[in-house]
């Protein structure tokens, strides 16, 4: 029933809005203390340094900070659902106390650290500041005709004062005054969750722009993970064509010794039968041909590499189960790595609509926007696909979030699905 009031009305009342407003009277004593803290051991730090005692000591202070980042992170995870991940550890090189402080000393997040300590201190006072006087004031002034009765009884006076110069006194005591009280303390109250959402909208941005990785540290974060999945890809890759050359066109060529090995022992004694012996090797050189050649159309087939993707594509399709429409519109070639990719993954999708989908149709479409390449792929089948739960799918979002691409999946339960992929450009 809540949930169809309108937000303004909702907003008071949120757990969101309550738990960014302990948010900000918590930030207040803790900003006081970290900056405190800090400017007193980095002050000491800094003039120390002419001795060697200043360095120990503002390695300590960048230290402390880190542990103050601990702590905000924390605060902003439980109360703003803000999930900031910590910095990389300071390790020395040689692992002693001397390469730890040279390390630490030239942190950058250590010293983004300390900027925050710093920054966020008359942050918070301001934020403070307005968030209480608004929150007090609007709910006093809102809740004012059920404690009017409080002046008159013990103060003295028939309400609140507004204007008094010793001869002349102006108080909010009469029902028209105590109405229009009500509602500026109910303007006050509507309007101080959305003030206070903005006063933590710019906390959200001090700690995760101060308190986590650097972008340079999470890019490479992000392209050792990207080269241990190609890794792990380019092995799984070895190993299912190990696996298909063993099982396979490798016991077929062996049936395929064992057949003329016996032909050419009853040669002399039975031409007949070694007649017979020959055509079935005959059909097993036929049947291992078959496989090396779809088992090198699987890896990266002669028209991918002639021809590009619209003939790649269309050939795959030409053999997928149902009815399938190709559409590439690209201007050039991508590099070979990013076609690849490209036809392995519209070959994948295709392969599930044959296998999964209970398609009737399917459409491929390929195009070019800015420096990305597109590729959708559509059946109105009965849907329900999922990256979680399908393996398939799991592996295909690996192996394109490997060259810095992004797959979504869109397959409500009755269908129809739309696989997008989105690779990057390089022609």
């Amino acid at each position: 029933m809540a949930s169809h009031l309108p937000a303004a009305i909702r907003a008071p009342f949120e757990g969101r809005t309550w738990r960014a407003l302990l948010y900000v009277l918590i930030g207040l004593p803790l900003s006081v203390c970290w900056f405190a803290l800090s400017i007193a051991f980095v002050s000491a730090g800094a003039g120390l340094l002419i001795t060697f005692l200043g360095v120990p000591i503002l390695a300590g202070a960048l230290a402390m900070c880190r542990g103050f980042g601990v702590v905000e992170r924390a605060r902003a995870r439980a109360l703003l659902d803000v999930d900031v991940r910590a910095p990389e550890p300071v390790r020395g090189q040689t692992g002693g106390a001397f390469s730890w402080m040279g390390a630490m000393l030239k942190s950058g997040a250590s010293w983004r650290h300390l900027l925050y300590a710093i920054v966020h201190m008359p942050w918070a006072i301001v934020s403070f500041s307005v968030t209480v006087a608004f929150w007090a004031w609007g709910w006093s002034l809102f809740t004012y005709p059920l404690w009017q009765w409080v002046f008159p009884a013990y103060v003295g006076q028939d309400g609140i004062q507004l204007y008094g110069d010793g001869s002349h006194n102006l108080y909010l005591d009469s029902p028209f005054e105590i109405a229009v009280t009500s509602l500026v303390g109910l303007l006050f109250v509507m309007v101080g969750p959305w003030l206070l959402r903005g006063f933590v909208a710019v906390d959200r941005l001090l700690v995760s722009g101060l308190l986590g990785p650097s972008r340079l540290a999470s890019r490479v974060t992000e392209l050792e993970s990207d080269r241990g999945v190609v890794v792990d890809t380019a092995a799984a890759d070895l190993r299912r064509i190990e696996r298909d050359l063993h099982d396979g066109a490798q016991a077929r060529l062996a049936a395929l010794a064992m057949d003329l090995g016996l032909a050419k022992e009853k040669l002399a004694e039975d031409p007949q039968a070694a007649a017979v012996l020959v055509d079935e090797a005959h059909g097993e050189v036929k049947l291992a041909l078959q496989e090396l050649r779809d088992l090198a159309r699987g890896i990266h087939p002669a028209v991918l590499t002639d021809r590009g993707l619209d003939a790649a594509l269309s050939a795959v399709a030409s053999r997928c189960a149902v009815p399938v429409s190709v559409d590439v519109d690209l201007p050039a070639r991508p590099v070979a790595a990013i076609e690849g990719i490209a036809y392995f993954t519209v070959s994948e999708l295709l392969r599930n609509v044959t296998a999964h989908a209970r398609a009737r149709r399917a459409w491929v479409d390929v195009w070019r926007t800015g420096d990305r390449l597109m590729l959708q792929v559509r059946d109105d089948g009965v849907g329900g696909a999922h990256v979680v739960t399908g393996r398939s799918l799991s592996s295909l979002t690996e192996r394109v979030g490997a060259v810095d691409g992004v797959l979504a999946v869109d397959s409500p339960e009755g269908g129809p699905t739309t696989v997008t992929a989105e690779l990057p450009w390089r022609a």
